[in-house]
């Protein structure tokens, strides 16, 4: 399943002693994505894209060569 994240921390089975995750930051939107090869965290920041922390590649930039 693959939801936005509109409330401000990531529900689920977690050990009581841990806290839970907050995820909203200002200007900064982010998405759990559930695949069947783990989750991924998406996140855009002034137009960029970042996958798990690593920053996306525009098809621009691949076309390039940078």
């Amino acid at each position: 399943m693959n939801a936005s994240l509109m409330p401000e921390v990531l529900l689920g089975a977690r050990p009581t002693e841990q806290p839970q995750l907050p995820l909203a930051t200002e200007g900064v939107q982010r998405t759990v994505w559930h695949s069947a090869f783990g989750d991924m965290l998406i996140e855009v920041c002034d137009g960029v894209a970042y996958v798990n922390g690593a920053r996306v590649m525009t098809l621009e930039e691949l076309r390039s060569g940078l």
